[in-house]
């Protein structure tokens, strides 16, 4: 698969997007570390810095050499499928719509997040500095639904409890994190212009459905309708949080170089076949 995603909302819309709800029921919001550095965009590119979550754990003092299981945010990802007379035609998959549940004002109301399961690593460098961040998200084989537009896809986590395991290296052994690793079939797609083919382009064009072959923009479904509506509109801003009411959850920007391996034997390399990996040692 290509890597290529959109990740389009705003900061505090992309926190209030990840909401969950803890062990006692309260609706919590992901902390931002290094939201600064975010940057909104259609058209992310494998080279691109993106948001993922990670586990709180991971901020304490050496865990961040531990369980390097993510969870990578966008609002869907691009693929191409081959053309028999040549070329590759431009697809985005996403989650479909949210359901209202009416739970309050802080209930995020827009577009579903697609969550895929990802893994990260960090480097100090030997001179010392700031720490580098990379991130890998992990493929499985496409559902019946998308497998005539590429052969694989990222292994999308579906629903908080799905994330919940992911994330928790410390309660949740690799063994039963690695069984969320499947595909879904919870998707829903539709044809984009071949606009999105340079990555420079970063509109919300890149999104927007097309009719094949006239390759015009036509009136998109109920789903991509929503979508691109509150795309387009999204505000920014949220309620704010108290210090203490801070979630278990962190979302940290990472730069994804275009992963080179996929396999089950490099999954296994990086979380443990019995548990998991051995912390590394820093160098001073």
């Amino acid at each position: 698969m290509c890597g290529r995603t959109a990740c389009s909302l705003g900061a505090e819309n992309l926190r209030r997007a990840c909401a969950y709800r803890d062990s006692g029921g309260r609706r919590r919001q992901p902390e931002w570390i290094r939201g600064e550095r975010y940057r909104p965009s259609y058209n992310k590119g494998p080279q691109s810095s993106g948001p993922v979550l990670l586990s709180r754990r991971h901020l304490q003092q050496g865990a961040l050499l531990k369980g390097k299981r993510c969870v990578v945010l966008a609002d869907g990802f691009y693929e191409w499928q081959q053309q028999q007379s040549g070329g590759k035609q431009p697809y985005f998959i996403y989650f479909p719509q949210t359901k209202d549940e009416k739970e309050g004002d802080e209930e995020w109301r827009g577009w579903r997040l697609l969550t895929m399961a990802g893994i990260f690593d960090c480097w100090e460098p030997p001179a010392g500095g700031e720490m580098l961040y990379t991130y890998t998200i992990i493929t499985v084989d496409a559902s019946k639904d998308v497998s005539f537009i590429h052969h694989r896809m990222p292994a999308i986590l579906d629903g908080d409890e799905a994330i919940r395991k992911w994330l928790d290296f410390a309660e949740v052994p690799t063994q039963e994190a690695v069984k969320l690793i499947q595909p879904t079939e919870n998707i829903v797609f539709h044809p984009v212009s071949t606009f999105v083919n340079n990555v420079r382009n970063n509109a919300p064009e890149c999104i927007a459905p097309v009719e094949l072959g006239a390759k015009k923009e036509v009136k998109a479904t109920p789903s991509s309708k929503t979508m691109l509506d509150w795309l387009k509109n999204s505000q920014e801003g949220s309620p704010q949080k108290k210090e203490n009411d801070l979630p278990r959850w962190t979302s940290q920007f990472i730069h994804s170089p275009s992963p080179k391996k996929t396999s089950a034997n490099i999954l296994q390399q990086w979380l443990g076949k019995e548990g998991e990996p051995a912390a590394k040692k820093r160098k001073a």
